[in-house]
């Protein structure tokens, strides 16, 4: 039996992300778009209305991610709490398009999201 070597390896940016396919052999094209899917993060947000967080939770479900939200969300409380985003920069980017399509309080959390989303190299 002919050993594979199993390992987790470091990808923390999309640079490391280029790297690591471009070694294996993968054609030069698809290295852009694999990327991003290879990078996984966390995004906190602040003072979301928690009608808002229910939407977003359900939009990243929807591409594959994940939102943490408060454990009284469903009881939309007019305070507003904090979420946490979890996905791939490829699923966030997703996200930052489907939120743009929603009312105005959510466009501008997907505002915020893209200026984050383009700070990472």
């Amino acid at each position: 039996m002919v050993p594979h070597n199993p390992r987790f390896i470091a990808i923390d940016s999309l640079a490391s992300a280029r790297k690591e396919i471009q070694n294996i052999g993968s054609d030069p094209r698809s290295h852009d778009i694999m990327a991003p899917k290879a990078v996984f993060r966390v995004i906190r947000l602040e003072q979301v209305v928690l009608q808002d967080a229910i939407i977003i939770k359900q939009d990243m479900l929807s591409l594959g991610g994940e939102v943490a939200i408060p454990r009284n969300a469903f009881e939309l409380k007019k305070n507003p709490g904090q979420i946490l985003l979890m996905g791939t920069v490829a699923q966030l980017r997703q996200l930052v398009e489907k939120l743009q399509r929603h009312y105005p309080r959510i466009q501008e959390i997907a505002g915020e999201l893209a200026v984050l989303l383009e700070k990472i190299s």
